[in-house]
């Protein structure tokens, strides 16, 4: 197997301070152009003295977004997320202007540094993304599955933008033995849910004494042990597991968070309201605000606000559906509303009313949810905080998954909740608003992965994907 550099530890450490440096760079290059050749000493000592906050908001910003993560991206991500932060940055500098005298040097400043700083930044960072891509090794990753369970799991591997995790084995019966042959020759083992306990503490133990990397999936079962609460009594350690809920504390964090972020929305969208509702009266018949029951916290109902985008009688012969692409029902602005989320800006009154949260699981019809909770008995923990605008599952899941798929991101939120997740989420709603992916169905073309797949006989357990 061929060995490359980690992209981890001091070299991940050393992109980021020379990253910092080359923001500072461009800020100081920002004064040049603004007052060459001579800088007024009052405005460049506003801007030393403030260096490090000015930075530690910089790192702050673009941890959150997760610039310094090059796994699964693709180029213009690294651009996109550039561009972000910097925008994110500069807007939060300029606000701190309006509130600080101790920071008010000229904004033009701001507006020269957000330009040569998103050239400069880009620039290296896609270098950074090269080495990375070039250097790091790539993660041979051995699924350990029944037949079944294949194609979803191969599918999700293959859609990775840049996938650093090659499925070189699959072994589909005699788990344990299988395994055993193929320890030296894979990094990563995947071990599905069908697996018995047996099976999968055995292989597990001797994963571990070869040192390797185990992957499992999201399950319901796996979920329950993040975050668990500690503790000692006596000689023996216990591990209490924490609920699917947020504490007291950090729901009135969140419920301010929500207030302060709908306020903001409200004055730099209301322009954009304003058009958008002037389109929807003037293209199809109906009401310009769409209001339907959903279901939010403690299962209670409420009427969501949506630009309408469906005609106006679109379920009186269907009853109850769920949206599907190219959907007929949907109008001709409508389909332009969905596809950049503008059709959602209504809700911004339901947070201030206290019905959504800015970020949260995506709230459903009634009829909807009496069916997934039939369907599944942990459904209704998704309801244990406020429904959201935006959510994990709207940002790292795929528009078109099903709702078994979009309940393991809303859990996964739940047991991971803080106000910075909050943050990072409303951050990387910007992004998906113009990333084609994120809105588009389940393409049932085979992948390079699925087509291997179709390779595997009947009678073989064990198959070497080349």
């Amino acid at each position: 197997m061929k060995q490359k550099t980690d992209w981890s530890g001091v070299r991940r450490w050393l992109t980021i301070i020379v990253d910092v440096a080359l923001f500072n760079f461009s800020m100081w290059f920002s004064f040049y152009v603004r007052f060459w050749p001579q800088i007024p000493d009052r405005n460049f000592y506003t801007y030393e003295r403030s260096a490090v906050y000015i930075s530690a908001l910089f790192l702050l910003v673009n941890f959150l977004i997760g610039v310094y993560v090059y796994y699964n991206r693709r180029i213009s991500d690294i651009v996109f997320n550039t561009v972000l932060g910097q925008g994110v940055t500069v807007l939060g500098l300029t606000m701190i202007t309006f509130i600080g005298r101790w920071f008010a040097f000229p904004r033009t400043i701001l507006a020269i540094s957000f330009l040569v700083s998103v050239v400069v930044l880009a620039v290296y960072r896609v270098a950074v993304y090269y080495l990375y891509v070039h250097f790091t090794a790539d993660k041979h990753v051995a699924v350990v599955s029944y037949k079944e369970e294949l194609p979803s799991i191969l599918e999700n591997f293959d859609s990775a933008k840049n996938n650093k995790h090659k499925v070189t084995y699959v072994i589909t019966d005699h788990f344990v033995e299988n395994t055993k042959k193929i320890l030296d020759k894979v990094d990563i083992f995947y071990l599905t849910t069908s697996l018995s306990d047996d099976q999968r503490r055995t292989i597990i133990d001797m994963v571990i004494k070869r040192e390797k990397h185990i992957m499992l999936p999201s399950t319901f079962d796996n979920l329950l042990m993040l975050r668990p609460n500690m503790m000692n009594f006596e000689d023996e350690s216990i591990m209490g597991i924490s609920e699917f809920r947020i504490t007291a504390e950090d729901a009135a964090v969140k419920r301010f968070f929500d207030i302060l972020v709908a306020l903001l929305l409200l004055v730099v969208t209301s322009p954009l309201m304003l058009i958008t509702a002037i389109l929807v009266k003037a293209t199809s018949r109906g009401p310009v605000i769409y209001k339907q029951t959903r279901i939010t916290l403690n299962q209670r109902e409420f009427k969501i606000y949506k630009f309408r985008t469906m005609k106006a009688d679109a379920e009186a012969k269907t009853g109850p559906e769920l949206a599907k692409d190219h959907d007929p029902r949907i109008t001709s602005v409508g389909k332009y509303l969905r596809k950049f989320r503008l059709d959602e800006l209504p809700q911004i009154f339901n947070v201030l009313k206290g019905d959504m949260s800015v970020v949260g699981p995506r709230p459903e019809r009634p009829f909807f949810v009496n069916q997934f909770n039939r369907e599944d008995p942990h459904y209704y923990l998704r309801h244990n905080v406020r429904a959201g605008i935006t959510g994990y599952a709207q940002v790292y899941g795929k528009y078109a998954s099903d709702y078994h798929s979009k309940l393991k991101f809303d859990l996964l939120y739940i047991k991971a909740y803080s106000v910075f997740l909050d943050f990072r989420i409303l951050l990387q709603t910007v992004k998906i608003l113009f990333d084609k992916v994120s809105s588009q169905g389940l393409d049932e073309d085979q992948t390079p992965q699925m087509a291997k797949l179709h390779e595997i006989v009947v009678d073989q357990d064990i198959k070497h994907l080349d």
